[in-house]
């Protein structure tokens, strides 16, 4: 039975409609909400019994809604943001938290797990959907139970494990801008039910959705391959060994240049570039490299003794990153941006999990060390320095950078859920992490003459080649406590009412773009009070679920560029901000009106505000806002299925998602904030009920809405305002086959 989504929120609109996403299924002749299973809290558990707010979606509907990456999620979860950014990196905000900085020696403040592995760098976290068992998406802090960096929330992907029966499916999908993929799965049994395998492939490419002006040329293409093999062990039916391997490479012709949004001053012209008028095209000159491979391990060992469960998760990953970032868009050769990142991580975790009438509990200990050597720096030999007047001063220069990091986290965390009475329960919880990283920054200046580009400069960094040496190391540690606790009472066996207090903790760091002396900055915290309301109605053809929140937070780690007052050079800033508040609401619910037509939404409110944002010894608290925290969002669908007989089912699905207006830089720019928008999408399914084909021909955008997603305000040096934008109009057809 097929389903689709699409959004709708507008002003308090959003809110009444109350409604969100999941599975429903035809049981006992009546259509019902189908229970979803959710590991939120390390034990499996239905989502409507779990004391938090939690998404959660299938892979049937992640199938049937055409959901290719993570970010085509961003409007099917309240108070979600995410996409991806301009270093290939993912941006994921939730309830306004979040970290848009791609550079290495920043954390995320949301994140994101493949597998129950914390994957430590953005970039190679923005996940390819392929062969997903399923995806949780954990609104608000984690310091409990997932600790490092989930002080916004948790994105939870777990991959469909082999079964006892020989099974797989072939997929392919067409579309316009040469839109093409292919996936392929094959699973089931290698040695009896003793040792199960999968294997899973998918590969695919499209032009990219900007025109280069200068060569003519796609800009920001891509071209994916990616796979995973599972091996699944269990002699006995108490113990289980599961172990993943996966890899995967993204290179395109071309990195994804920003749009020019206002004017910036030409070295060769010697006058000011105008604005482009058309979103879709660009002028670029450093675009000509990108490149991110990644791989990893884990080996997952599980043993069931009575009401015990002992597990252990131990994983490694790599990451390899090669980028040409043209950050001026223009003809010059001004402001290009080059990052070269090879990073891995080594984790372990051991779990003890115990089920009992009254009592459930899990308490764990975690490891994490990450190791990160990034090359990164500027080919200007067109840069230029914006003195008073203003006057353009030509300063052709190469700059370089080596960072080197080792990031260790160790935690040990527990949390007790114990029944009252039969209707009310108490959760108490706790995590202490420790945390240290060291780092040592190397900087140089290079002649364009003598190292032309980002290549040469790494070739002859340390050599002497270069100028004005500097570097530091440094070292530090961080230690926090993370409580959570909560009170949940079961109104009824359809409804459930809970209360929350916790803690989220993001470890601090040292500022990577500075290689003069060592600047650190603090950790963030925050405490977030939450109480909500999930309900099943109407014999449960009607789930309803409503989170409201009230978040406070300190110690904001924000990112920002500037220029040397003295010398009008360019200068990165990473510090704290200071603190903020935000509270808002949030509400899911899918109703079954009829066994063939099906409404989903969900809506969301929030309100954020800077209580206080140091600026150079100054409060400018009410001149900010803050980044990716729309007040108003939320996406409104339909489907109705119609029964063609022997001919098979269709199922027609329709919708709308709608986002408020939304600060893209921490600087607040006017010029690169993004108005209101809305998104229409819609799908046709063809499906044979008990048969293994099925035909989706869908449309995202189909309004052709261009709307900024991503943006960099360079104003004080080089003096321009940059835009990433959004996915216009594409549609295309999928076809699998099953067996």
């Amino acid at each position: 039975m097929g389903y689709g989504k699409c959004a709708l929120a507008g002003g308090a609109s959003a809110l009444a409609l109350l409604i969100g996403a999941t599975d429903v299924r035809a049981q006992d002749g009546a259509t019902q909400v189908e229970e979803l299973t959710v590991t939120a809290r390390r034990q499996a558990e239905n989502l409507q019994d779990v004391p938090a707010a939690v998404s959660a979606f299938g892979a049937k509907s992640l199938y049937e809604d055409q959901v290719e990456t993570v970010g085509d999620l961003q409007s099917h979860v309240p108070n979600l943001s995410l996409h991806v950014g301009d270093a290939s990196n993912a941006v994921v905000y939730i309830r306004g938290v979040g970290q848009i900085d791609s550079i290495s020696f920043n954390d995320p403040g949301v994140g994101v797990y493949l597998d129950d592995v914390y994957m430590g760098r953005v970039q190679g976290s923005f996940l390819d959907v392929i062969d997903p068992q399923q995806i949780e998406v954990l609104r608000g802090p984690q310091g409990t139970l997932y600790g490092r960096n989930t002080i916004g929330g948790a994105l939870k992907f777990t991959s469909a494990r082999p079964t006892d029966a020989v099974e797989g499916y072939l997929d392919a999908t067409l579309g316009n801008y040469d839109s093409r993929s292919f996936k392929a799965v094959l699973g089931g049994p290698i040695a009896s039910d003793v040792l199960l395998g999968k294997v899973a492939f998918a590969a695919s490419r499209r032009d990219g959705y900007t025109k280069n002006l200068l060569t003519g040329e796609d800009d920001g293409d891509k071209d994916t391959i990616a796979g995973r093999v599972s091996l699944l062990f269990q002699p006995t039916s108490d113990f289980s060994a599961y172990l993943t391997l996966d890899a995967s490479k993204n290179s395109p012709d071309a990195s994804r240049t920003p749009h020019r949004e206002t004017p910036i001053y030409s070295v060769n012209t010697g006058g000011l570039r105008p604005v482009i008028a058309d979103p879709d095209r660009v002028e670029a000159t450093y675009n000509d490299l990108e490149r991110l491979k990644t791989r990893g391990a884990a080996l997952t060992l599980q043993y069931d003794r009575g009401p015990f469960t002992f597990k252990s998760i131990t994983a490694y990953r790599e990451m390899e990153y090669r980028t040409h970032l043209d950050l001026d868009s223009s003809p010059d050769g001004s402001f290009g941006i080059y990052d070269f990142e090879d990073q891995d991580q080594t984790s372990q975790e051991l779990q003890v999990l115990y089920k009992g009438e009254r009592l459930s509990a899990v308490a764990g200990l975690f490891y994490f060390k990450e190791n990160d050597e990034t090359f990164s720096g500027l080919v200007g030999p067109d840069f230029f320095v914006i003195l008073p007047g203003p006057i353009y001063f030509p300063f052709p220069a190469n700059t370089a950078g080596l960072r080197k990091a080792e990031n260790t986290s160790a935690a040990a965390y527990a949390q007790l859920d114990y029944k009252l009475t039969d209707r009310a329960s108490v959760t108490v919880g706790a995590r202490y992490t420790y945390e240290e990283k060291w780092t040592d920054n190397r900087g140089e200046y290079f002649d364009p003459a003598v190292a032309p580009s980002a290549e040469d400069m790494e070739r002859l960094f340390g050599t002497g080649a270069g100028y004005n040496v500097t570097g530091f190391e440094a070292k530090e540690d961080w230690s926090s406590f993370t409580p959570k606790a909560a009170f949940n009472y079961q109104v009824s066996d359809d409804v459930l009412t809970y209360v929350s207090v916790a803690k989220g903790f993001k470890s601090g760091g040292f500022n990577g773009r500075n290689s003069v002396s060592a600047q650190s900055f603090d950790p963030e915290t925050m405490w977030s009070y939450e109480a909500g309301l999930k309900t099943e109605l109407a014999d449960r053809r009607v789930r309803l679920n409503l989170a409201a929140f009230y978040q406070d937070y300190k110690n904001l780690q924000l990112s920002r560029f500037a220029a040397d007052p003295q010398t009008g050079d360019f200068v990165a800033v990473f510090d704290n901000a200071g603190r903020a508040n935000m509270y808002g609401l949030e509400t899911e619910l899918t109703a079954v009106v009829t066994p063939r037509f099906r409404i989903e939404a969900n809506g969301a409110y929030l309100h954020s505000e800077y209580d206080e944002y140091i600026d150079g010894g100054v409060d400018i608290s009410d001149q900010r806002h803050l980044v990716n925290a729309p007040k108003w969002s939320g996406r409104l669908s339909a489907s109705y299925e119609v029964d063609l007989g022997e001919a098979g089912e269709l199922t027609f699905n329709g919708g709308v998602s709608h986002r408020s207006k939304t600060y893209l830089t921490v600087s607040s720019s006017e010029v690169l904030a993004q108005e209101g928008y809305a998104l229409l999408d819609a799908s046709v399914v063809w499906s044979q009920p008990g048969g293994p084909w099925s035909v989706i021909l869908s449309g995202r955008n189909l309004t052709d809405e261009r709307y900024r997603e991503h943006g960099f305000d360079l104003t004080d040096s080089p003096g321009v305002q940059l835009g990433y934008y959004g996915a216009p109009r594409t549609y295309s057809v999928n076809v699998r086959y099953r067996f």
